[in-house]
């Protein structure tokens, strides 16, 4: 699938369920790129009767990243990409695949937002600048410096912390628990003991307790917010 935006552009993974209408769920990758693990989840969504959509958000500076988190390279190379990445842009460009998702066919028009560490910002982000029908964030790093932007979320959401995450101190959690306290659409889970990216298929601090329960939830949460009507 091909994503069209005013500057070019850009490809994305699309795994389909096996009848529809469906409703889209639009993944956002990690710095990794659309990767094994971000396969992985497209696939899943998709048997759980999703339209599932993994958009390059790297193609401004190189498409078609695909690493794992195994080696030291892939990580210099992961932080890299990240450095130099436009969030301003990676924004745009989650909600320009918002928008194609909408108009699939076999699609709802219904469309929620999942993502993973540089995605669950920029999931929370696109939340909060476009709107979302539901969207879910798993150890979203940074979101403490964009509590401010971040208060404009006004649509279902669902925020998944890791206890541990070495990305996410413990202040930087709490200052994100206190944002969205009094926020009723706003709901937060804290893994116990678990580290970053403990949700990563094959990743080095998975923790397939952790993951299970936190899928579970997800599933629940995007099938009670993108097919309770259909």
């Amino acid at each position: 699938m091909l994503v069209s935006t005013p500057q070019g552009s850009f490809g994305a993974y699309v795994a389909k369920p096996m009848t529809g209408p469906a409703p889209c769920m639009v993944v956002v990758q990690e710095i990794f790129g659309i990767n094994a693990d971000m396969r992985d989840t497209c696939d899943e969504l998709a048997r759980k009767g999703f339209i599932a959509i993994c958009p390059d958000l790297f193609w401004r500076l190189q498409a078609g990243v695909d690493m794992s988190d195994q080696t030291e390279a892939e990580w210099k190379k992961g932080f890299a990409l990240y450095n130099a990445f436009n969030f301003d842009c990676g924004v745009a460009d989650v909600a320009a695949t918002m928008k194609a998702a909408r108009g699939l066919p076999d699609a709802t028009g219904k469309v929620g937002l999942i993502g993973f560490c540089m995605g669950g910002l920029l999931t929370l982000l696109a939340t909060a600048a476009h709107g979302a029908d539901a969207s879910v964030a798993y150890y979203p790093g940074g979101a403490e410096k964009h509590l401010v932007a971040l208060q404009r979320i006004a649509t279902p959401t669902l925020i998944h912390l890791a206890e541990r995450d070495e990305y996410m101190p413990a202040q930087a959690q709490e200052a994100i628990a206190q944002s969205f306290a009094k926020r009723p659409t706003v709901q937060m889970h804290t893994y116990a003991g678990c580290q970053h990216a403990f949700a990563r298929h094959r990743g080095i601090h998975f923790d397939a307790a952790a993951a299970n329960l936190a899928n579970a939830r997800s599933e629940a949460f995007l099938k009670r917010h993108l097919m309770a009507a259909m």
